[in-house]
């Protein structure tokens, strides 16, 4: 029927009913909302002091509603498919927030791009194991259905357009929010809504979880910040003496040595925890420490991320200085990269990563690429009976791999392995498990969580054992060899840290891991040292003789003043004004000009390599087993084929 003057007031007076139900169902999205978030900020009283910030919490799952509606023309069932999504994102955060300690944050729906290279076998492991929550939500699903054949159109389906372009701009709206267009920053702001960059717990908390994704995302997708050329300039010039003298320093005598870096997987001393203070599940660490340098390590992550700390160590930059860059291997062009692994090619080492796990996942492939490695050998590449223990591949396995890829002749060699049995969760059934159960642990600490405690202690001993058997194999070949060995992070055992506390009375999120320098053939003296992981390259190089790298050198000069402010998830800032600070600043600035490529000219020149560091440079590769991904590195061995995958990982 055409709208008419005469009939104008009844169709309104028929809306009004309509216009009601939507009020009141965002209304009532918006309280519950705040029940399902549970935070603070943004619980259900907080309507009558502080509506922006459940309405802001609930904005963009209200948007989705409205879109479904638009769609479906049915309001009930919009609203509750759009509370049903908002759910799932819950849901994620509280086992991310069980696993790894830490909220939701917008970098990590980059993993779902994972999913299918390999991610899914680990991801799956934090999953519910119980059929609860997969009833549950079952459950809601058949509602779903049967509040879209059961429940009445809100509208007709024909509305002369008006139905398309109002959905067509709510989509628009919803699609700018997540595309976080700076037009949203009105709304989800440091002034407007509780925002601490250095705690997302603490933001999620008063601010909600989907405000709080949104900050971060607003925030961190405004790009790097700028570096300050004349900051970089001053400490470089003021560093200069000292860094040349460093850098003229002799290179040690004789032959360079073989290099293994093992980054041993959520590995730390139990010691540190209350209850465990005179435990000894590090034996070995402990042994070799009374003949090399070892001390506290500071890592930019916590019970996860393990490329974070990998990406710091590779490159020597700190992840501090890099606000948005969460997953660096995700996030990282693939032009070439300085780093560690560069800098070793130029003194002819030929250099190889390997992983018992699939190269795809975390974009290790393409990241290996751009950081140098010669060769990527990875979990197809490993003999085919490579023990397992629990879920992944046993350390006693990655051992047998760094032995067998290690050569007797040709140029120096770096292996950079990365471990994976002690990887979580722990609620794995190991190999052993009377090995497991027997092992004892703080009064209070009960039920699953004592089990997972027990399973990782379980896996922790092995990587220790498996140092000690590494360095003792390596002491026995012809040639000189280092071992670097570090743990990535702390595992993530919330309950049982929050049960027991820790020695020095911090909490988990500020607890540093251990590091290990050691030479297995000639022991030193011991050196205890506390430092930060993207610090352990240059110290790496110094302790084997490479003086040249002046971004290295220029590490070991103002590392012991930075160390301590890599923290995880991240340390607060300082106070403007002091020392520090403006070292801090000047040093960020560096790392942003080195990841852009526009240092080196800044920098202190090396002097000539002597001939004896490239003697071994452009020697024919070995022959390579199937499943070895072959990364042609800049500088890396000339007559190697380009980059190619020569089987599939």
């Amino acid at each position: 029927m055409p709208l008419t003057p005469a009939n104008q007031p009844a169709r309104w007076r028929a809306a009004i009913p309509r216009v009601v139900l939507l009020l009141l169902l965002a209304l009532a999205f918006v309280l519950l909302t705040g029940l399902l978030d549970g935070g603070i900020g943004v619980s259900p009283p907080r309507m009558f002091d502080q509506a922006r910030y459940p309405l802001a919490n609930a904005w963009p799952g209200l948007l989705l509603a409205l879109v479904l509606l638009a769609i479906s023309r049915r309001a009930v069932l919009s609203f509750a498919l759009a509370f049903l999504l908002q759910g799932l994102l819950y849901a994620a955060n509280v086992l991310k927030k069980a696993n790894l300690g830490t909220p939701l944050l917008p970098d990590d729906f980059r993993i779902v791009g994972q999913l299918r290279k390999g991610g899914l076998h680990i991801l799956s492991g934090y999953l519910p194991h119980g059929p609860w929550p997969y009833l549950g939500a079952l459950a809601a699903v058949a509602l779903i259905v049967a509040a879209w054949r059961l429940e009445p159109p809100l509208f007709p389906r024909r509305t002369r357009g008006l139905r398309l372009l109002g959905g067509g701009m709510l989509a628009l709206a919803l699609a700018s929010m997540l595309a976080g267009r700076p037009v949203w920053s009105r709304v989800y702001n440091a002034n407007t809504l509780w925002l601490e960059p250095w705690s997302a717990i603490s933001t999620a908390t008063h601010s909600g979880l989907v405000s709080s994704l949104m900050l971060f995302h607003l925030e961190y997708n405004k790009g790097e910040r700028k570096p300050d050329r004349t900051a970089a300039t001053q400490l470089i010039e003021q560093s200069t003496p000292a860094l040349l003298q460093s850098m003229r320093a002799p290179a040690a005598g004789g032959e360079l040595p073989d290099i293994v870096v093992v980054q041993s997987e959520s590995f730390f001393d139990p010691a540190i925890m209350r209850g465990y203070e005179h435990s000894d599940f590090t034996p070995n660490l402990r042994r070799l420490a009374a003949g090399g340098t070892s001390g506290m390590l500071h890592v930019p992550t916590f019970g996860g991320g393990t490329i974070r700390t990998e990406f710091e160590v590779l490159t020597g930059l700190s992840l501090r200085y890099f606000d948005n860059l969460q997953f660096p291997y995700l996030q990282m062009g693939r032009k070439p990269l300085p780093g560690l692994v560069r800098t070793l090619s130029r003194h002819g080492y030929s250099t190889l990563a390997l992983h018992g796990n699939d190269p795809a996942f975390w974009n290790r492939t393409a990241a290996f690429k751009a950081i140098g490695f010669d060769r990527f050998v990875s979990q197809s590449s490993f003999p085919h009976d490579a023990p397992d223990d629990g879920k992944y591949m046993a350390d006693s396995a990655m051992t047998d791999e760094i032995m067998t890829q290690l050569k007797d002749d040709g140029p120096p060699q770096f292996i950079f392995a990365i471990s994976i049995e002690a990887h979580g969760p722990y609620d794995v059934e190991p190999a052993h498990v009377a090995e497991r159960d027997a092992i004892p642990v703080p009064e209070g600490i009960e039920g699953r969580d004592k089990r997972e405690l027990q399973t990782y202690l379980y896996h922790l001993k092995h990587a220790d054992a498996e140092l000690g058997r590494l360095v003792k194999l390596l002491a026995q070949r012809r040639r000189p060899s280092v071992v670097l060995f570090y743990g990535d992070h702390l595992p993530a055992l919330s309950n049982s840290y929050h049960t027991t506390g820790f020695v020095d009375g911090g909490d988990m999120l500020s607890q540093a891991g251990v590091w290990l320098l050691v030479d297995p053939k000639q022991p030193g003296q011991p050196a205890q040292v506390e430092t930060a992981s993207w610090l352990l390259p240059g110290k790496l190089l110094a302790h084997i003789g490479i003086h040249d790298d002046a971004y290295f050198a220029l590490t070991e000069l103002v590392g012991p003043r930075l160390a301590a402010l890599t923290e995880a998830p991240g340390a607060p800032p300082l106070p403007e004004g002091n020392d520090q600070h403006r070292l801090d600043q000047a040093m960020a600035s560096i790392g942003q000009l080195r990841m852009r490529g526009k240092l080196d000219h800044l920098l202190p020149q090396p002097p000539e390599p002597s001939p004896a560091s490239v003697a071994h440079r452009g020697e024919p590769a070995a022959p390579l087993p199937a499943g070895v991904v072959l990364l042609d590195a800049a500088g890396g061995h000339g007559s190697r084929p380009p980059f190619s995958e020569l089987s599939a990982d």
